[in-house]
């Protein structure tokens, strides 16, 4: 085994921390990395499950390969078979040349499948056949080829959910998680929160020749007490539009505020703590959560019209008397009620919500699919297929 000290490797890829469970990922990259064992990397998004991959590259065998990097839910699915393996001349409309895959491209390195929950159920035949015997054909191609690439993947879903729904091969999940890695959220690692903030802040300063923001003793425990749903993203992004925007660098608790989500339980249920246990529903994604919120208010929607035809018909049926007629001179009597419609309980079925969603983020960003995605806070790759699926072209 690679004897590489972990301070060493913080410092060689810029991690900052010093949480038990980061170390012990750090610790497990380096014990794999002179393997060729496949990894599995799990973790919420924005944990920074991207420098793990790198570490066990770096301290294996084949550093001195190709290292590729794969967004697999950023591929269309009609293209990335062709991607990952390649494609001969004229094996479908636009291959006017033959191409070489990733496959073939990193042979004796490694390859990082990011987000491979999101591969295609055919993909991950091929890509299960790579993993048993080296062995892939290029599109269009009858001649096996042989490559020698260490896969490390990753993913933000739950890969055992997704095999028990049939959306993952169960012998591909078996075979990419021979060494399963962790990457702790940041909400589990509070003591490395302020260590953070200090650092995006010092590079942000330098970034941009400004002073350095500094966060009061209010602010601090304010920055401690939220969830980060984002976790070291969303800590950067934040730490960064403050450093820009705020001409103050001594940031107090009401400041700090402008800049976080409002997720509290009184004014949003829906997004109350999606990630507990317990009474409270486990969200998967952005979306569902999203979803969740928009059903909430249909059903305060109804409820509302509901009650105010049950007050109306309570009215209706009120005796008028001689006061209330000065007073109100079109009051309701018995002869000329008021009309009324008749509430209409309104259903929306989860995918018309979808489907009008990625409507109005395509109209909003001209069409332009990558915008939309972002916005919607799904892969290019799902956004192709939605629209496929609701003919939305």
């Amino acid at each position: 085994m690679i004897n590489v000290d972990i301070q060493q490797v913080k410092q060689r890829f810029g991690i900052i921390g010093n949480c038990p469970a980061l170390n012990r990922a750090i610790d497990v990259a380096l014990q794999v990395a002179p393997t060729d064992l496949s990894v599995l990397i799990t973790g919420e998004s924005g944990v920074g499950k991207e420098i793990f991959p790198q570490i066990i590259h770096q301290n294996s065998p084949r550093k001195h390969g190709q290292y590729i990097a794969v967004n697999c839910g950023a591929i269309p699915e009609g293209t990335i078979d062709s991607e990952l393996f390649g494609h001969e001349k004229g094996s479908f409309t636009g291959a006017v040349a033959d191409r070489k895959g990733y496959f073939e491209v990193a042979d004796g390195g490694t390859i990082f499948l990011d987000e491979v929950g999101e591969l295609p159920i055919p993909t991950q035949a091929r890509l299960l056949r790579v993993l048993e015997s080296g062995e892939f054909l290029k599109v269009g191609s009858s001649k096996v080829q042989k490559t020698n690439v260490r896969i490390v993947a990753a993913t933000n879903v739950n890969l055992t959910e997704a095999v028990s729904q049939r959306k993952f091969r169960e012998d591909l999940f078996y075979r990419l998680s021979t060494v399963p890695l962790v990457v702790p959220p940041l909400r589990e690692r509070k003591d490395d929160i302020l260590l953070l903030f200090r650092k995006f802040a010092g590079d942000c300063a330098e970034k941009y020749r400004m002073p350095a923001i500094h966060l009061e003793e209010d602010a601090k425990h304010l920055l401690l007490s939220y969830r980060w749903p984002g976790n070291v993203r969303e800590l950067k992004n934040i730490t960064e539009r403050i450093s820009v925007i705020e001409e103050r660098r001594d940031i107090t608790e009401e400041i700090l505020r402008l800049y976080l989500p409002d997720m509290s339980m009184e004014k949003f249920p829906a997004l109350a703590s999606p990630l507990q246990d317990g009474e409270h529903k486990i969200f998967a994604n952005e979306r569902e959560i999203l979803y969740q919120v928009l059903f909430d208010m249909k059903k305060d929607v109804n409820d509302l019209k509901k009650l105010v035809h049950d007050l109306m018909d309570e009215s209706a049926q009120r005796p008028v008397t001689v006061s209330d007629e000065s007073a109100y001179p079109h009051s309701i009597h018995a002869s000329n009620p008021i009309p009324y419609a008749e509430p209409i309980e309104e259903t929306m079925s989860l995918e018309e919500v979808e489907k009008d969603m990625i409507r109005k983020a395509l109209e909003r960003h001209n069409g332009r699919r990558k915008n939309a995605a972002a916005d919607l806070k799904i892969s290019e790759r799902t956004l192709y297929r939605k629209i496929k699926e609701y003919n939305l072209e």
